[in-house]
């Protein structure tokens, strides 16, 4: 920010420089504004023109090209004028030189004057101008996350683990029968094949019962009733 405040605050000096150099005297007492611009192509005379059509119009374009990039905040703006000032400069002191066979500079009003220098000033403050900007902000755009794809079952991963203690199969037990013959659930901890385990529960019978009798307290092996 503090950057483009003082980039900015050197390009509009070095505009209005620029814009005023035409009316100062440009060499030997002349006015840059009686050059006519044409005279920059084909060579320096003595024929004087107005300031429409003199020197003054390129300065003038460099500075509303400089004021565009002030407010668009554009340092290629703001180089762009300092690069036509300079330009347009060096060419009439080329032009000028053929002309008169040397550049003088003196200082009793002969030679080259100050507008010259107002407009070398003024195009090399344009430079530093765009040199001290810092431009437009950059934007930086996040680029959106890529999207997980979404997975569904299929009939092809087959149906899910059983739990631990359970599975299915054949012969009575504690589940609910899907089929005739077929039952699923929890295994009888009593049944044959689970009492066969090493470490299998104790099953009903382990613990002796005592053998029926009949109802006179005599006992069923046919021993000697009392």
């Amino acid at each position: 920010m503090i950057r483009n405040v003082v980039g900015s605050v050197l390009a509009l000096a070095g505009a209005t420089a620029a814009v005023w150099s035409p009316f100062r005297a440009w060499y030997d007492g002349r006015h840059g504004s009686d050059y006519p611009i044409g005279d920059l192509f084909t060579g320096i005379g003595d024929s004087g023109t107005g300031a429409v059509g003199s020197i003054l119009l390129p300065f003038a374009f460099a500075a509303l090209v400089a004021l565009l990039g002030v407010v668009l905040r554009s340092r290629l703006l703001v180089a762009t004028a300092g690069v036509i000032v300079l330009g347009f400069t060096v060419l009439w002191m080329v032009r000028v030189g053929q002309a008169e066979g040397s550049l003088v500079v003196s200082g009793d009003g002969r030679g080259l004057g100050d507008g010259v220098a107002n407009a070398v000033g003024g195009g090399l403050l344009l430079l530093i101008g765009a040199l001290v900007m810092s431009g437009r902000p950059k934007r930086h755009l996040l680029e959106p996350a890529a999207a997980r794809p979404h997975t569904h079952p299929t009939l092809d991963e087959g149906p899910p683990p059983e739990p631990y203690g359970t599975e299915a199969g054949t012969g009575a037990g504690t589940g609910a029968g899907t089929e005739a013959g077929t039952w699923t659930g929890t295994r009888d901890p009593y049944d044959s094949e689970t009492r066969s385990l090493p470490y299998a529960a104790p099953g009903r019978f382990d613990v002796p019962a005592e053998p029926p009798g009949d109802p006179d307290g005599r006992p069923s092996d046919g021993g000697p009733r009392a």
